[in-house]
């Protein structure tokens, strides 16, 4: 009997929003040992398959879920999916205290705005067409 692999972390993200979706596929890069599920909160069948998931809600603030069920958010994800494909260094000041929560608010108002500023950005507020596909380079 084969046991099936269950990611370590599985997030919710905008699968409309540039910027969410080009965070995704560098973190999909980086993920060799595939420890990370990511689910486009916008696909196709997502209330079906995630009932305990509010699109709604996580289209405000990122949702990731652990393996053992406990739901984790906003930054609190960005730092556990970073860390899990070993770029750890790169996001541990979020966890500092006093930086820990002046970013959280900065991430809210970011969440809040992210279209604006990825049409600031990239010139693009919504993608047509955002898919993230394993492997992908």
């Amino acid at each position: 009997m084969t046991e099936s692999l269950q990611p370590e972390l599985t997030i919710f993200y905008d699968g409309g929003c540039p910027l969410c979706v080009s965070e995704m596929r560098h973190l999909n890069r980086r993920d060799t040992e595939q420890k990370i599920a990511l689910q486009d909160i916008h696909a196709e069948g997502f209330a079906e398959t995630f009932p305990h998931i509010d699109p709604v809600r996580a289209d405000q603030i990122l949702h990731g879920q652990l393996a053992n069920g406990e739901m984790i958010y906003a930054l609190d994800v960005t730092y556990e999916a970073w860390a899990l494909v070993g770029k750890r260094h790169w996001v541990a000041i979020l966890r500092w205290p006093v930086v820990k929560q002046v970013s959280h608010q900065v991430y809210l108002f970011f969440a809040k705005h992210r279209s604006r500023i990825s049409k600031l950005l990239t010139g693009s507020e919504r993608c047509e067409v955002c898919e993230i596909k394993r492997g992908e380079v």
